[in-house]
């Protein structure tokens, strides 16, 4: 093309983003020389359809010679059949100049309405020349926002029901989904090399150093804490642990931070679904002289009792492995309900809503979380309604059922915070174990930490960006609106720093970390390893069925077997972890939606993806000598956003 100028219309891949309407535009200068109303048509041409980039030449525009580019103005009329119209970008590329400009829009464009972007449109509210068109379209992104929040227009369309009929057909054991399994090891016959691969832990359930390496590195890692004295509930005497301390002292091991313990005293009276029990249980892990994880004693219930009794790996070997499944029930209805589901999808969820209603889309805050908030809440609406809803996956095969999970997750958010369990530093000091010379092996740790620091280099570098003193924070009234809305109710993402004002640079990193390690890598943490750890059920039974042991009585294989889920629920289990570990979107920092072009802040992105590729090599060469390897935080394997 020979023209002086050529205008690049990028439209957005959305269900009816194409249009049919007349559109226009203006071009300006940096000194001010604006174009006269220029028609973007292409003769006999389709333009603007969904997910297209159309191009359209200028050829001296009213005998101006424009420099820089550094506004656009430009508006739709309300003709054709289509008129909706959803714009990505705008570029106007200056042939006279030799210089291409970039004007990211990511707006519903409305009609008669004139829109005018700067160049970059990156700014903070107090420095932007169109408070009111920002104001306007803040009111009006409130009101969409609501909308959204029920369509399923979001770019992912994730249909759970179609898929697990699909990979039910696929099963080699279709027909046999009813009854009961003759025997446990019948269950690793199913697998197959393609739908339905062996799980990688199928042959530990039995270990007692493999189920310690469940609290270090499987799907709910989050749990485990320094021991520093032994809870009076706990019903453990130095006497009864002796023979499994291997020549150390209770106190030693204590003192030498060798004890840990697992409380899940959360799960007290949960309200479970009808003929179901769920335990409340509370275990101790030491690290032996070889310094492995592994599990010393198991009381099911808080409180200590006769018909409560104190489990040991010196029991019944049979009684010993039930009791752990009784655990890992208990475990895995603490990792669905808040793990996954509240610590990640819903509160996440809520502050997605809270970015969109109250940063513009010219805020450079939004522009950097916009990416990790992709697929959330089209992906939340879609599991409640066929997880979590009556008589869905959860009522199915979990013993608390839809309500109990509901009902926990009610009692865990209201106490998560965003400075302490949002952070993963904090986190890890809280628990104690955050001195990577205390408890070896710890993988989610030592791996996490990596991806952690990562974030925060990247956001503090970009915070650095734009905000250069705190006046200029206090000034940015959409960040303080974004910070206090977080703050009035905690399930939607409380514990805000400074109860809801960001003060200091540091306060807003350590939100937008929270927000883009939870979105990334701690739903990786809590959802990839799901097929792997639940799929075969006497690994991490999600289901148990009678009533867990009261006496120390040796039991049988026979009464193992008939605590494990019948075939149809096996089935059904396997299916939707397998599902549910499957990753469709892009790994980290390599994002579906470009929303930033600031070449300032494009070069920090580059240089974090940079960091990721390193922070991926090392964790490679760690599982070259890991026992258990834990492949699950490789920045190649975890997605920017929460998509499933």
């Amino acid at each position: 093309m020979k023209a002086d100028y050529l205008i690049y219309v990028g439209t957005g891949d959305k269900k009816n983003a194409g249009t049919d309407a007349n559109v226009k535009i203006i071009l300006e200068d940096e000194e001010g020389q604006r174009t006269g109303e220029i028609e973007l048509d292409n003769f006999l041409k389709n333009d603007f359809e969904a997910g297209k980039l159309d191009v359209f030449p200028v050829d001296k525009i009213v005998n101006l010679r424009l420099g820089n580019i550094a506004k656009i103005e430009f508006w739709r009329d309300n003709s054709g059949a289509g008129s909706h119209w959803f714009v990505d970008r705008i570029l106007v590329e200056n042939r006279l100049v030799n210089t291409t400009f970039a004007f990211p829009v990511f707006r519903w464009i409305q009609p008669n309405r004139h829109y005018i972007i700067n160049h970059l449109d990156t700014s903070l509210p107090q420095f932007d020349t169109y408070r009111e068109q920002r104001a306007f379209e803040l009111a009006e992104k409130k009101k969409a926002y609501e909308y959204t929040q029920k369509a399923p227009g979001m770019p992912v369309q994730w249909d759970l029901l179609k898929s697990k009929i699909n990979l039910k057909a696929k099963s080699k054991f279709v027909a046999l989904t009813s009854g009961r399994w003759n025997t446990l090891d019948d269950l690793i016959n199913v697998y197959d090399k393609n739908d339905f691969p062996p799980p990688k832990h199928a042959n530990g359930w039995k270990d007692d150093v493999y189920f310690g390496n469940q609290r270090l590195a499987s799907q709910n890692s989050t749990l485990i804490k320094l021991c520093t004295s032994i809870p009076e509930k706990l019903a453990v005497t130095e006497d009864m642990l002796k023979p499994l301390l291997e020549g150390n002292s209770l106190q030693s091991l204590i003192d030498d931070k060798r004890l840990f313990i697992v409380d899940l005293d959360i799960l007290e009276d949960l309200d479970c679904k009808d003929g179901a029990i769920m335990c409340s249980p509370i275990a101790l892990f030491m690290v032996d002289n070889k310094k492995q994880l592994r599990p010393i004693a198991i009381q099911l219930f808080q409180q200590p009792g006769t018909d409560n009794p104190v489990f040991l790996p010196t029991d019944d070997p049979n009684l010993w492995i039930v009791v752990k499944m009784w655990f890992n029930n208990a475990d895995s209805t603490y990792h669905q309900s808040l793990t996954h589901l509240g610590y990640t999808h819903l509160i996440m969820e809520g502050i997605c809503i809270c970015g969109n209603r109250n940063l513009s889309l010219s805020h450079p805050i939004f522009k950097l979380l916009a990416p990790h908030f992709l697929f959330l809440i089209a992906i939340n609406n879609r599991a409640l309604q066929l997880l979590v809803s009556v008589g869905g996956w959860v009522d199915k095969t979990m013993n608390c059922g839809a309500k109990g999970l509901v009902n926990l997750m009610t009692k865990g958010v209201k106490n998560w915070s965003m400075v302490i369990d949002g952070n993963l530093k904090e986190d890890l000091k809280k628990r104690g174990v955050d001195d990577p010379n205390v408890l070896p092996g710890y993988h989610y740790r030592d791996d996490a930490l990596l991806l952690y620091d990562a974030i925060q280099n990247y956001t503090s570098k970009y915070v650095d960006l734009y905000y250069d003193s705190e006046e200029t924070i206090a000034g940015d009234d959409e960040l303080q609106s974004f910070a206090k809305e977080m703050a009035l109710e905690i399930e939607k993402g409380g514990g805000v720093p400074n109860n809801g004002v960001l003060k200091t640079k540091k306060d807003i990193v350590d939100v937008v970390s929270c927000v883009i390690y939870t979105c990334s890598v701690s739903h990786a943490a809590a959802n990839f390893p799901q097929y792997h750890f639940y799929s075969f059920p006497p690994n991490c039974p999600v289901t148990m069925n009678g009533t867990p042991p009261k006496t120390k009585d040796p039991v049988d294989a026979d009464f193992m077997l008939k605590t494990q889920a019948d075939k149809d629920i096996t089935l059904d289990i396997m299916i939707v972890t397998k599902l549910l570990s499957n990753r469709g979107t892009q790994s980290l920092g390599d994002f579906e939606v470009q929303y930033i072009f600031d070449p300032n802040a494009l070069k920090l992105v580059s240089e974090f993806r940079q960091e990721l590729k390193k922070i991926s090599q090392t964790i490679k060469d760690r599982n070259k000598t890991r026992e258990f390897k834990y492949d699950y935080l490789d920045p190649e394997s975890i997605p920017n956003s929460i998509g499933i």
